[in-house]
């Protein structure tokens, strides 16, 4: 199940090889000139992989070079998989989409929101509206992130130990908690701002599923999609593996961050389905190629393990922002892991309106996200293609890999 290796030659694809050995030699020049440690790239076409490249190091100071089975942070990619886990009992029956949250966490039942004021001193009103599972799945809660630190409540998410991790010993049902302590930055729903919505809708699968959330995507999505190296830690037996993480540092070169990089090498009191999972190019090719449409087999199901129905999977990939708007005049104006011109979001993935406003070659409905390493994924129902770019560099903003990744992945088409 975690083999990483070119399936169907390119050309049988309509992919010209020498047009994406274009995309390796870009991506070459990071590692050349110490951007980026090491990177893997995966390239497929109607589930089949047509192109795997990987170049760099793992481990630089270990010298160890990229492996097709290195295991990679994947941060916000686990976005995407908690927000299938939710459709899935969701396509059970188990809440409909216009639930409040406080059915099943009941703290978010009096939430307040913020008007005015300091971090230390807000002026707060109540919500209008409660906090309802749609609202989670499409970052329209009016949660935040404190790495923000772009309004008084992010400070607020900072002070209560919520930057680049959570507070230690606290679990994810007591995290809840305290978000829905905090001021929301807006009336949910009236506005989009990217946050810990996902992390409270791992808390919502908990219990509505009555298993913890590493236990419920075991079960249910990584054991039938055959993801084995996908989850929140690591047994001692894969830690060699595991590819060191790394930041933007003086002059652009990228420096070792070991304090957050170690936190994936043992159980986490918190389970963060927003961004705390692990997993290799191989496992996320297959969650990708399950969602992907082809003539053979419909979306949501992947060599016979149906997760989702065609519909639910067309549902999510559609842009759910009123008035079909778009990120940039709907969202907050702040770094996320997609662009915000032409792109909308569905329910846990940003979905392309229109390719023109953004500036970059891709195609109407692609659906996308990405991690804070600066890992990536799309996938194109139009064209067939699913990609990933798999890196460990802090942050995503730092390099524009993502665009430069469709742009040479697209121009190798040749149909």
């Amino acid at each position: 199940m975690g083999e990483l290796s070119v399936e169907v030659e390119p050309g049988e694809l309509g992919l010209d090889p020498a047009r994406l050995a274009r995309l390796d030699a870009n991506f070459r020049r990071y590692v050349d000139d110490g951007r980026l440690p090491g990177w893997l790239i995966t390239v497929a076409r109607h589930r089949k992989l047509a192109h795997v490249s990987g170049y760099g190091r793992m481990d630089m100071e270990a010298g160890l070079a990229v492996e097709p089975d290195t295991i990679w942070r994947i941060y916000s990619m686990s976005k995407p998989i908690t927000s299938v886990a939710a459709m899935m009992l969701y396509e059970e029956g188990a809440f409909e989409l216009t639930d409040p949250v406080a059915t099943f966490i009941p703290s978010f039942a009096d939430v307040r929101v913020y008007t005015g004021g300091s971090d230390l001193r807000p002026v707060t009103v109540p919500a209008t509206e409660p906090v309802r599972i749609w609202h989670l799945l499409t970052h329209t809660a009016g949660l935040t992130y404190g790495f923000h630190r772009a309004h008084p409540v992010d400070a607020q998410y900072r002070a209560g130990g919520f930057e680049w991790g959570s507070p230690r010993n606290a679990d994810l049902a007591e995290c809840c908690d305290r978000w829905a302590a905090l001021p929301l930055l807006f009336q949910p729903g009236s506005e989009w701002n990217y946050s810990v919505a996902t992390d409270v809708l791992g808390r919502v699968i908990e219990v509505a599923s009555g298993a913890s959330l590493d236990e419920f995507l075991a079960a249910r999505v990584f054991g039938p999609l055959g993801m084995t190296d996908t989850g929140f830690w690591l047994p001692e037996s894969h830690r060699s593996r595991l590819a060191a993480l790394y930041s933007a540092g003086p002059g652009g070169t990228a420096t070792r961050l070991d304090a957050l990089g170690k936190v994936a090498t043992s159980r986490p009191v918190f389970l963060g389905g927003g961004g705390g999972l692990v997993s290799t190019a191989a496992d996320y090719h297959r969650f990708t190629s399950m969602l992907l449409a082809t003539p053979d087999s419909p979306a949501g199901e992947l060599d016979g393990e149906r997760l989702l129905s065609p519909r639910t999977v067309g549902y999510m990939l559609r842009n759910h922002l009123p008035r079909d708007a778009d990120l940039e005049a709907f969202g907050r104006p702040l770094h996320a892991e997609a662009p915000f011109r032409g792109v909308g979001f569905g329910l846990g993935f940003a979905v392309v309106i229109d390719p023109v406003p953004g500036r970059t070659l891709t195609s109407e409905g692609e659906c996308s996200w990405g991690g804070a390493a600066s890992t990536a994924f799309f996938i194109d129902q139009a064209t067939g293609l699913t990609v990933s770019f798999f890196t460990q560099l802090m942050p995503s903003s730092t390099h524009p890999i993502r665009s430069q990744l469709r742009q040479l992945v697209y121009q190798a088409l040749t149909d």
